[in-house]
């Protein structure tokens, strides 16, 4: 299994995880400005993806690849994000 490929973002995350507590708001902040959509995979429903990204939660996703992990740069995000569109 893959994360899903019909939203261009994809938070991966786990259970428990506090980083992941402090990504999302400003990921949903960000991206509902640029309008498009994302969501959200946990770890603890997709073990498959165990091995991927274990160890990198919060995992941030644009189109299937890895933007950034552990942390969140709004500015960054702001930026691929609209060179995406």
């Amino acid at each position: 299994m893959s994360p899903p490929e019909d939203t261009p973002v994809v938070l991966v995350t786990r259970a428990g995880c506090h980083l992941c507590d402090v990504v999302r708001p400003v990921l949903g902040q960000v991206v509902a400005e640029t309008g498009l959509t994302w969501s959200e995979v946990s770890l603890n429903e997709h073990p498959e993806l165990e091995s991927r990204y274990g160890e990198m939660v919060p995992v941030i996703l644009i189109d299937g690849a890895v933007h950034d992990y552990w942390r969140l740069d709004p500015v960054r995000l702001r930026a691929a994000l609209r060179q995406r569109t």
